[in-house]
């Protein structure tokens, strides 16, 4: 009768022991921890003759066999876990010496795959499952076994378990799974250490990225900022911040970005909104011509602190921007109208430094410097881009919120005349003077190469109010007295503001934008330049005026205020996926397109429509630049 002994020991167990119980069984353990050897000893009964048969050895790594649940005997006593046991002989047989194998000597790997109950084991269902070659996974000598006709004794056991096993070559092949292979890799582009930036720094490190490897994440469409026309031709809307439907977005549009992206630099325009406010309530308070309205500075100061720990919030989470998301900052700035807006942080501390609770002369000139060196550098590179004939000259980029470039320097220059400074305020009012008339007249003219400006009207407009109300205010300040040269600037500013208030009704219909804050500080400034000519002229005329105005500027705040709030808490779209950043390089080929239309359920009519009309106008701007034609169009 032939037996067989094997033993699946536990992983406690330091090295390889061979014993046998009391009850005269083979027990054979094996370590978890390193290869060892299971040897499967066949022996022929008292009955039969003595003729040696062919004794099987299975090599099996001990990772193999990892994961298998040990079955504690009866006995609570008994030092080891048996799974299967038969009686050993009365003289055990010496030991054959086991050779030791390395890991790369294993010449086999095997798998066992146990019943789900002990009931049903036989060694005839006993064989191999999978039997690979380390080298030669291709090459497999499958091995049985052959029963004999009476099956082995089984041992009553209380439980069983039964687990699956992973092959232990595939386990050393693979190696530890990297936790980032379902990482959303799609906006790696727009990341500071994933897009550009880091090329940089690996050139410097003397390791070039492979930018044609399958691995990359560098795309062609994110590797360059697109130039000032690509926006022009892929964006539309007083903004620019509506995708075309014949252009396709880098980024996916059929899911939310992650906030960062959604950020944008616009939003600097809430806090130009409220503190302007909380100087407007200052003005109140400790004007002469509205004193006879008893406003407190409580007003004042809370609007103040209000500001101060907006512009704290607004400030940090752009600043997070700028190190996660430094493709999109970059993208931003390049921006025909977001370029503007990154005057708006500057200008906001312009504005908390003249709100605060303290006397101007108390303040220490070197805040004004510092926060005048950030505009200056800007200027030069705005103002210097609308001299040159490139493609960000003035005739082709000129639009409304260039004002927010313009207004930063009569800001400046009331301030620093506030402080008791002379040279620096005229300086800076000098220059803004001068590209204010160079851009109101631009802007007046509406050349046929500017497509920024809309054919509606829109709250941008109320920017034309800024620069000529904060520069009455400044020109009055430095010469000490209301004179003539203020009364033109703050003359002018009523015009333009009366001229948009009675067109109110076309100013229905926009969507509502963060950039929508940037245009009421305009209203506020008219509002303080006004109390401010009050105060020279007083009468009854002016005093309405003042608190008239300043009582629209609060009310149109207010109204700011509330429908942020139900677009942050209610409908939730504050921040919609800022498209303006995630256009192509190049304009995407008739393919894409219809590709983007039948992902996105488009009808396929609007697309004809579209193509049609961007024909018509290729056709139009084509005819414009022949002579010929232009003369022939000429108006009488």
């Amino acid at each position: 009768m032939l037996s067989v002994g094997l033993l699946l020991a536990r992983p406690l167990l330091t090295g390889p022991l061979c014993v046998y119980d009391s009850a005269g069984f083979l027990i054979i353990s094996m370590e978890l921890g390193r290869d060892v050897q299971i040897r499967m000893a066949t022996q022929l009964n008292e009955q039969s003759d003595k003729e040696a048969l062919p004794s099987l050895l299975i090599q099996v790594p001990s990772r193999t066999i990892a994961g298998f649940d040990c079955v504690g005997r009866d006995n609570a006593a008994a030092p080891l876990d048996t799974v299967i046991c038969i009686p050993a002989p009365a003289t055990p047989p010496p030991a054959a010496p086991v050779p030791a194998y390395d890991d790369a000597q294993v010449p086999y790997a095997v798998s066992l795959s146990m019943p789900a109950s002990p009931s049903g084991f036989h060694l005839s269902q006993f064989r191999t499952a999978s039997v690979r070659r380390d080298e030669e996974p291709a090459v497999s000598k499958p091995a049985t076994l052959q029963a004999e006709e009476h099956s082995p004794r089984l041992l009553k056991q209380t439980r069983f378990h039964s687990q699956p096993i992973l092959h232990a070559s595939q386990q050393l092949n693979e190696g530890p799974r990297r936790a980032d292979t379902t990482r959303d890799k799609r906006f790696d582009p727009f990341k500071t250490f994933s897009g550009r930036l880091e090329r940089q720094l690996s050139n410097l490190r003397g390791h070039p990225i492979d930018l044609h490897s399958p691995d990359s994440n560098i795309s062609e469409e994110t590797d360059q900022v697109p130039g000032t026309d690509r926006y022009f031709d892929a964006l539309e809307g007083p903004e620019l911040d509506t995708l075309r439907s014949t252009e396709v977005a880098v980024l996916p549009s059929d899911e939310k970005w992650p906030f960062l992206l959604r950020f944008p630099i616009s939003a600097f325009g809430m806090v130009l909104g409220v503190s302007s406010q909380a100087i407007l309530w200052k003005a109140l308070a400790t004007a002469p011509p509205t004193a006879f309205l008893h406003v407190s500075l409580t007003v004042a100061h809370v609007l103040w602190y209000v500001s101060l720990a907006l512009m704290g919030l607004v400030s940090c989470i752009y600043l997070l921007k700028v190190v996660f998301y430094f493709e999109a900052v970059r993208r931003e700035f390049y921006h025909p109208i977001r370029a503007n807006f990154f005057f708006a942080p500057w200008i906001a501390c312009l504005f908390l430094v003249q709100g605060a609770p303290i006397e101007m002369t108390q303040v220490h000139h070197g805040v004004w410097y510092l926060l005048m060196a950030p505009i200056f550098c800007l200027e030069l590179k705005i103002y210097g881009q609308w001299m040159s004939g490139g493609q960000r000259r003035l005739s082709k980029v000129a639009n409304p919120s260039n004002h927010l470039s313009i207004v930063g320097n009569f800001v400046g220059a009331l301030l620093g005349a506030k402080m008791g400074l002379r040279e620096g305020p005229i300086f800076f009012f000098a220059v803004g003077l001068a590209h204010y008339i160079v851009l109101f007249v631009t802007l007046y003219q509406r050349l046929p190469t500017n497509v920024t400006l809309p054919k509606e009207l829109h709250p941008v407009f109320f920017l034309f109010v800024a620069a000529p109300s904060v520069a009455s205010m400044a020109w009055a300040k430095i010469n000490g007295k209301f004179d003539n040269g203020a009364r033109v600037a703050y003359f002018i500013a009523l015009f333009l503001y009366m001229s948009l208030a009675v067109r109110i009704n076309f100013f229905r219909g926009f969507r509502f934008s963060l950039a929508w804050w940037a245009y009421t500080f305009p209203m506020t400034g008219a509002s303080i330049a006004t109390i401010t000519y009050a105060t020279e002229v007083t009468n009854l005329l002016t005093r309405t005026l003042s608190i008239g105005l300043s009582g629209i500027a609060t009310v149109t705040v207010a109204g700011l205020l509330v429908t942020t709030m139900f677009h942050t808490f209610v409908l939730r779209d504050l921040f919609p996926n800022d498209v303006s950043i995630a256009i192509t390089r190049r304009k995407p080929k008739f393919s894409k397109i219809l590709a983007h239309f039948r992902s996105s359920s488009s009808d396929m009519k609007d697309l004809v429509l579209s193509v049609s009309k961007s024909s018509n106008c290729d056709s139009d701007s084509t005819t414009d630049t022949d002579p010929s034609v232009t003369k022939g169009k000429a108006e009488p």
